[in-house]
């Protein structure tokens, strides 16, 4: 893909919000085991071919990071600015969620603030061995949108544990390619990945808008919040 950026006024990125407007509207509510919204074909098409046809330093691929992916910060993958220009369609992608329209309809939805914060997209890549400790998201955080991506027939089940405070996996997320699971961090937004086979690639998305407090500045869309 030839690189290039989208303009705030380029059709492709209308279109794109107008996805994005559509999948919010079409959101499925639920408190169990916390406040969350389930979405289906939340990004363009696009996006999601650009994404499953990235491949990136085999290092990247995760197995057993010991239940947390910080331990393997060197070689997590990051829609960053070097990457919104190689390929357009990330690009097209990043300036959807960060547009001011995106970021009213995200807000609209889940009855929150978004101000002064940036743009994070992680592009996550599991494999078998792969698990994730109970963890909240509570602090820089201030959204979590997490996007499967996996084309494998087991993916279904490879969905995001909703869990309760004890760790115990309360509500499984779906798995299904480009669907969604939305929710403001919290002392209650208990999640994890409770270890169980990987046969193929779990590959994801993992939308966040963090503060003015994220120090990995280097991981932002569009350079740090302001």
């Amino acid at each position: 893909m030839a690189a290039m950026t989208a303009t705030p006024s380029s059709p492709v990125l209308k279109t794109a919000l107008a996805g994005l407007h559509g999948a919010l509207a079409r959101a499925r509510e639920d408190v169990t085991p916390f406040r969350h919204w389930t979405l289906d074909d939340v990004l363009p098409e696009a996006a999601c071919q650009a994404l499953v046809e990235w491949e990136p330093e085999p290092t990247s691929v995760a197995g057993d990071t010991g239940g947390r992916r910080e331990t393997r910060n060197g070689a997590r993958v990051f829609v960053e600015p070097q990457a919104r220009a190689r390929d357009a369609r990330l690009d097209v992608m990043a300036r959807m969620f960060d547009a001011p329209e995106g970021r009213a309809a995200i807000e609209a939805l889940c009855d929150t603030d978004l101000a002064h914060t940036a743009l994070r997209l992680e592009l996550s890549l599991d494999t078998d061995g792969f698990w994730l400790e109970p963890h909240t998201d509570i602090g820089a955080k201030k959204l979590t949108l997490l996007i499967p991506l996996s084309e494998h027939p087991d993916a279904e089940q490879w969905g995001t544990d909703l869990m309760n405070a004890e760790g115990d996996s309360v509500v499984r997320s779906s798995g299904r390619f480009n669907s969604g699971t939305l929710f403001v961090p919290g002392d209650d937004t208990w999640h994890g990945f409770v270890r169980r086979p990987i046969t193929g690639l779990r590959r994801g998305l993992i939308v966040n808008f963090v503060d003015t407090t994220w120090r990995a500045t280097q991981e932002l869309a569009f350079g740090p919040a302001i």
